[in-house]
């Protein structure tokens, strides 16, 4: 010991003496430091706190979204028209994924996915969230979430059903998968039935797991019910009727319109060809398209009842006032207008029966033009319905100044001016509301609506009858007769432009009416596209149509029928003039 003492005491460095302001400055440096640290940690803690807490947010702190559950489409009776049901989504989170084979073998076929598409999913293990499959059935996320992969997530989403499908696709429209309106009531009332999200923030670990609440948490609003005038069983049964008449006469297209005439309520609205808003693969604009609204044409015949009731009120002639149209033409400026069979002597009542051109020429031309232009503004031509739809048209009525004396006459009888098939059906509720033109609404009502006025009772009532000769023997639509109920209209059969001109051989047939006659209660417009099976008059191809939707109709609505039950049909109907 003592050797090892005199070693070490004989060190040069031990030996040295260490100055005593050394040892103080290291003690000194080192509380300075532990100070240092102590004010930093009472910076970061306490004084400037903020920009550190949201530093941890960011890392950890989420806001979930908590969906609101959209509102339900209901018809007039309570009937779903769209609902929402849970559809979970399934995510991904490819960085913390164990990728067992097995499983995501297993996991693809619940996705129904091949493997590799799943592969190309999962192959970016630098993302943290990749959607595997959107609003699936819940008995399907139970199998998947059953595998114990970890990494794999669901989500609540709901997703939407259209229990009607295509019969009333184009009321109803559709939504996307983020649940967002594209068509119909589904984009035009996209705030009412969507709500408010509600949100809920989390703390959550590093495996995405949520350990803490933080903040109140917002519930979510969810969205309004919309309940419509549509009758989903008129709807239903009009959209088969016109989907048979369609296929059966080869035609291009096809629409129907039901109105109920005291409330101005639209009951039906269907165009074939349609579309399944639940299935949306490779959908074309001709399917999409709400033609009764978005698609306009000229009238044809269906606008003589106009003219001559405005001839009736402005006292030119009577229901029972003669005309003459032999020899079944007559010329306007150069211009020569036909009818289909010469008629010789006809009375105002024929004219519309027989469906005459020159008969109308006659009585537009000894109208002034302004009266006529006012007549057919009142009843909503030339202006676009007030209807809550994407793409609804005007359609063309030019100003009066402009017209030509061929125009006055053509317009007469429903050429030079441009309407929708809806356009057409709401102007003649004027006949079915006794001179009154009624607003029309897609929003179920509870009341009579108010009309406005354009011509008197007595008038309007006059034109019932001719229009119930027209559906009548001897009438250019006597299939328009229906079984159990009166009923009056008119037919029409228009050419179809093409360019600067018509084609030969294409063709739209059209039948407006009411029912039952002496006291209407609906309204029903066809339209037939393009009838290319050998017949197209609006007698032969839309009338039928209206007749059994006419029939239907009323029997739902629990109007009595007021006649005998049994069909008044004639062989052949008297052929329209173009």
């Amino acid at each position: 010991m003592s050797a090892r003492s005199v070693q070490l005491s004989s060190s040069p460095l031990l030996a040295s003496k260490t100055p005593v302001w050394r040892s103080k400055f290291i003690v000194a440096a080192i509380a300075l430091g532990f100070l240092g640290l102590m004010a930093r940690a009472i910076y970061v803690q306490v004084i400037a706190n903020d920009f550190f807490i949201r530093q941890g947010e960011v890392r950890f702190a989420r806001t979930l979204t908590l969906p609101a559950n959209r509102g339900r489409v209901l018809d007039r009776n309570g009937v779903l028209l769209a609902s929402s049901v849970p559809a979970p989504s399934i995510w991904a989170n490819p960085d913390e994924m164990d990728r067992d084979q097995l499983k995501e073998r297993e996991l693809a076929r619940l996705l129904d996915m091949s493997t590799a598409e799943l592969e190309r999913k999962l192959k970016d293990d630098e993302k943290t969230f990749v959607w595997l499959r959107r609003q699936l059935d819940e008995s399907v996320v139970k199998e998947i979430l059953a595998l114990g992969i970890k990494g794999v997530y669901d989500i609540k989403e709901y997703k939407r059903l259209y229990p009607e499908g295509e019969a009333a696709a184009h009321i109803v429209g559709f939504t996307n998968v983020e649940d967002q309106g594209q068509e119909g009531v589904e984009l035009v009332f996209q705030k009412q039935l969507s709500g408010q999200a509600g949100s809920r923030r989390v703390i959550k670990d590093r495996f995405g797991r949520v350990v803490e609440d933080v903040g109140e948490t917002v519930p979510p609003v969810d969205g309004q019910d919309l309940q419509l005038s549509i009758d989903s069983k008129v709807q239903f049964f009009a959209y088969q009727k016109l989907r048979e008449a369609v296929l059966e006469h080869k035609a291009k297209a096809g629409s129907v319109v039901v109105l109920d005439a005291q409330s101005g309520e639209i009951l039906a609205l269907a165009n074939y060809p349609s579309y399944s808003p639940a299935k949306r693969v490779n959908l074309s604009g001709e399917q999409l398209r709400n033609r009764a609204l978005t698609d306009t044409f000229e009238p044809g015949s269906t606008m003589k009842p106009f003219a001559v009731s405005l001839a009736l009120e402005k006292g030119i002639v009577k229901p029972e006032t003669p005309i003459q149209t032999a020899p079944g033409r007559i010329n306007i400026t150069g211009s020569t207008i036909t009818d289909a069979h010469p008629h010789g002597m006809l009375t105002v009542s024929e004219v519309i029966q027989k469906s005459s051109n020159v008969g109308t020429v006659k009585m537009a031309m000894q109208m002034q033009a302004h009266d006529m232009w006012e007549m057919f503004t009142q009843v909503g031509f030339g202006q676009k319905p007030q209807l809550p739809f994407p793409g609804v048209v005007a359609g063309r009525l030019r100003p009066y100044k402009t017209w030509r004396p061929i125009e006055q006459a053509t317009m007469s009888y429903g050429y030079g001016i441009s309407a929708s098939l809806f356009q057409v059906a709401r102007a003649y509720t004027i006949f079915a509301r006794d001179g009154e033109v009624v607003p029309s609404t897609l929003m179920k009502t509870e009341h009579q609506v108010a009309g406005t006025r354009v011509i008197s009772a007595q008038h309007a009532k006059s034109m019932r009858k001719m229009l119930q000769m027209a559906a009548g023997p001897g009438g250019t639509a006597p299939k328009a007769q229906t079984m159990g109920y009166s009923v009056g209209g008119k037919s029409g059969t228009a050419r179809k432009q093409e360019g600067k001109g018509y084609a030969s051989k294409k063709y739209r047939g059209f039948f407006v009416g009411m029912a039952p006659i002496e006291a209407p209660r609906i309204v029903v417009a066809v339209m037939i596209d393009e009838p290319s099976n050998g017949r197209y008059y609006g007698g032969e191809v839309a009338a039928p149509v209206f007749s059994q939707t006419v029939q239907q109709t009323l029997r739902l609505l629990g109007v009595q029928p007021d006649m005998a039950v049994k069909p008044q049909v004639v062989a052949h109907a008297v052929e329209e003039s173009f």
